[in-house]
């Protein structure tokens, strides 16, 4: 079939899809809007999660801090580990098109399964979530791509458009999702981030069309291997079979001791991988020292993620016990889910700025360097623990902390994950040797998940027994970013001449 107007054969150096997609230039608002619902739900939920464990009293699960937090590591950090064979699903199974809907029914179904009110569902919620959610995330921005097959300029604006619809989902999730929570019950909160998923979903399947052939194919069409077959089988079994006993009760699982192990099997991971390129890679002298650049960065990315990560866990409980909510003239005490909007909310006002910021540098020869950029992220991270360590002095002294420390704090990460976040991705694929691009965007992602674990282990220290000595425990944290940040700044002209020539 050919659209009206249309050339009914496609020149042989055009790109495979390029003249249908060009046809549908509104399929990038198919994916604006569903990962906009798809965002809403997830960071709705998250905002939610910590508080409904830890919460005794309004029908939470009355869960310590620890558990608790060690549950939100582990969740954060796998559905990041899920993306990877989320990937390799719409790559040798369902193409990216299938894997988005499939992805998002998973998720919805995760949510509802939250909604539902017994504590029994809540494990098997999450799973799906983090399911549905490895599915869904790595296809989305794959569709993206293929809807700009010429590349360039009109892909990066694609690319632009699309995160501003991630972070408008993200800053009304939390803030629909937790007033619900608030005023009717954590269930209609839960409920509602599904409803939200299904919206998503019904505008996805509606306009579908407006993608053409973008992620209808396969990325590999050749039949499944053998121990693909089995890995895809016994991977499955292994996950119905623990979420089944952990359901029932037949196993009882500690949260902590799993989210510990899990980190020293990542970094076991990362060690053997960099080790194995190293050493059985066969690299030249130059794809070496870009390969250290990588191990660098990774290092600095784990460590910048364990304490942003807080957001959601440690700055969530203050927010809902030591932070002054009430609102008098309006006699009304804002939801502590509320704050997790912040973060969006600051990406999408400060993100245009940033990006004039770096092209105004670079025209004057002053465009800072990788380095320099994750060193000013991780010192703008210890600048927000600082912030923090002065708002735990005001709980100490028996008083609540007003609203602006943590305002506070979320901006000066939000400047920080402007300086890493989008510089990380685009510096993996920069220095990766051509023939380790793929694993090393693997590994990429394996380094947000270490420290999103870690991040979780870390704000199990911050529970109330512990009140006196937050102000230490803050100042204490920041040493390793200070460090970290300041030794990339110093020898940010060395480190930059490993990706001399990295195009």
């Amino acid at each position: 079939m050919h659209a009206p107007g249309s050339s009914a054969q496609t020149p042989p150096s055009t790109p495979p899809g390029a003249v249908a997609n060009r046809r549908h230039p509104r399929g990038l608002a198919t994916l604006f809007f569903t990962e906009m619902w798809e965002r809403f739900s997830y960071y709705g939920m998250r905002a939610l999660l910590v508080l409904f464990m830890v919460d005794a009293v309004s029908g939470g699960m009355a869960l310590d801090d620890k558990t608790a937090t060690a549950i939100y590591g582990l969740y954060t950090a796998a559905v990041y580990l899920m993306s990877l064979p989320g990937g390799w699903l719409a790559d040798r199974l369902w193409g990216a098109q299938r894997a988005v809907w499939i992805g998002g029914i998973v998720i919805a179904l995760g949510h509802f399964t939250l909604a539902l009110p017994w504590t029994q569902t809540f494990y098997l919620g999450l799973v799906l979530v983090v399911i549905g959610s490895g599915v869904l995330k790595p296809n989305m921005s794959g569709l993206v791509a293929e809807l700009y097959p010429e590349g360039g300029a009109r892909r990066d604006a694609g690319f632009t458009i699309f995160y501003m619809g991630v972070n408008l989902g993200a800053a009304l999730g939390p803030l629909i999702c937790g007033w619900l929570a608030t005023s009717l019950g954590w269930h209609w909160g839960f409920g509602a981030a599904g409803v939200g998923m299904m919206l998503g979903l019904v505008q996805f399947r509606l306009s579908r069309a407006w993608l053409g052939e973008a992620g209808l194919r396969r990325g590999n069409e050749s039949p499944l291997h053998i121990a693909e077959r089995a890995l895809l089988h016994g991977g499955t079994a292994a996950v119905i079979v623990i979420t089944a006993l952990a359901i029932t009760g037949l196993v009882t699982l500690d949260p902590v001791s799993i989210a510990r192990w899990a980190t020293y099997v990542i970094l076991a991971i990362a060690a053997a991988y960099f080790a194995g390129v190293f050493a059985l890679g066969r690299l030249d002298p130059t794809e070496k020292k870009r390969v250290s650049m990588i191990l660098v960065l990774f290092i600095a990315s784990a460590l910048f993620w364990a304490g942003f990560e807080q957001a959601g866990s440690s700055f969530n409980l203050f927010a809902e016990r030591y932070t002054d909510r009430r609102l008098d003239w309006f006699n009304y005490t804002v939801p502590a889910a509320w704050f997790q909007a912040l973060g969006p909310v600051f990406i999408i006002a400060l993100a245009p700025a940033f990006a004039a910021l770096w092209v105004w540098l670079a025209r004057r020869q002053l465009d800072p360097s990788i380095p320099v950029k994750f060193g000013l992220g991780l010192l703008l991270l210890a600048a927000g623990f600082v912030v923090m360590a002065g708002a735990s002095r005001v709980v100490v002294a028996g008083d609540a902390a007003l609203p602006a420390w943590l305002i506070s704090t979320y901006l000066l990460h939000t400047f920080g994950e402007l300086c890493v976040s989008p510089v990380g991705l685009s510096s993996v694929t920069k220095l990766a040797p051509r023939r380790f691009v793929g694993q090393m965007m693997g590994i990429w992602f394996l380094a947000t998940s270490l420290g999103s674990l870690i991040a979780g282990l870390l704000a199990g220290e911050f529970h109330g027994d512990r009140v006196a000595e937050w102000p230490a425990m803050y100042l204490k944290i920041i040493i390793l970013p200070v460090a970290a940040g300041l030794l990339l700044i110093v020898f940010s002209r060395p480190i930059k001449r490993l990706v001399a020539g990295a195009h």
